[in-house]
């Protein structure tokens, strides 16, 4: 029986799914997150984590995972595939490595083709689309620093500067601060501030402060409600711009979302709406996981064109 392996190994989880030839999953299995491996403490987490994730999928469907040969195995990686790839082949057994980054898989197993546009929103942002030519396109996805816009991170950073302001006597008032100062045990917003500098408050933990961005703006807040709706609408862009990129303006195009920002209802209806504008894109959620996605990737490498069902 030929075996092929899809991995998702990002930063808050690593998900691994076997499918057989026929295009059947026959096991799963999960396990802790995959830094970047540059490190040797994060080289060891991403071994820890792959290594645990594909043990329990071959437990699940009862395979030895100490002598299992994959046919394929696609891996998309959570910042990059460039520092990983040797050590997946050094703890793998496989006829074909595929290592690629978080995107390329979300897109696949989000339509249903593996064609189309996928825009990204967690703790930061990107979107990303392949068309039937296979030509690909990127727009975003630079980082907390330079980008990431319309991300959690980056949405919790503009509240927190909302509530500076306030502070200061130069911004509008806004419930955002009061809000965020009782959740971080801070007295004052520039207190605040310094906190999210230190190892307490690394970006995953400010990033799940987003959703009381948008519980205040539910609750009528004009500042929290103009923080969405600036999100959204930079994510609209980044999709818009890999959209010219690829396709002629009147092609149809399906476009997928995912990631835990577009949990806020608000910003989803803006983003939805500004995308499909065009008369021509067509918006919804993700029809698969990014693991399913991978494993999709790597019946394509292979060649063969075995759908999940």
């Amino acid at each position: 029986m030929r075996l092929f392996l899809g991995v998702d190994g990002g930063q808050s989880g690593t998900m691994a799914v076997i499918g057989d030839e026929a295009g059947r999953v026959i096991g799963t299995g999960e396990a802790g997150p995959c830094n970047h491996a540059g490190a040797a403490e994060g080289r060891a987490k991403l071994e820890r984590a792959v290594i645990g994730s594909v043990g329990a999928a071959c437990d699940q469907a009862g395979l030895d995972a100490a002598t299992v040969i994959f046919e394929a195995a696609c891996f998309g990686m959570s910042g990059g595939p460039e520092d990983k790839e040797a050590i997946l082949a050094g703890i793998l057994r496989t006829e074909r490595l595929i290592v690629t980054n978080d995107a390329v898989i979300a897109l696949a197993g989000a339509t249903a083709n593996g064609q189309g546009i996928i825009t990204i929103a967690g703790t930061g942002s990107i979107a990303f689309g392949r068309n039937a030519e296979g030509g690909s396109a990127r727009a975003g996805g630079w980082g907390y620093v330079f980008g990431d816009e319309g991300g959690a991170f980056d949405i919790v950073r503009q509240a927190l500067r909302a509530s500076l302001r306030m502070e200061e006597g130069w911004g509008p008032p806004t419930s955002l601060r009061q809000t965020l100062l009782e959740a971080t045990g801070s007295r004052t917003a520039n207190e605040m501030m310094h906190r999210f500098y230190t190892a307490e408050w690394p970006r995953s933990r400010v990033a799940t402060l987003a959703r009381l961005v948008d519980t205040a703006a539910l609750e009528a807040d004009g500042v929290a409600a103009g923080i969405l709706g600036a999100a959204a609408q930079q994510l609209a862009v980044f999709a818009g711009a890999v959209r010219g990129q690829l396709w002629k303006p009147s092609e149809p195009v399906e476009l997928a979302y995912i990631g835990g920002v577009f949990e806020s209802l608000l910003l989803l209806e803006r983003f939805r709406m500004l995308v499909e504008l065009d008369g021509a894109t067509q918006c919804g959620p993700p029809r698969r996981g990014p693991a399913e996605g991978a494993l999709l990737e790597a019946y394509r490498a292979a060649g063969l064109v075995a759908g999940l069902p």
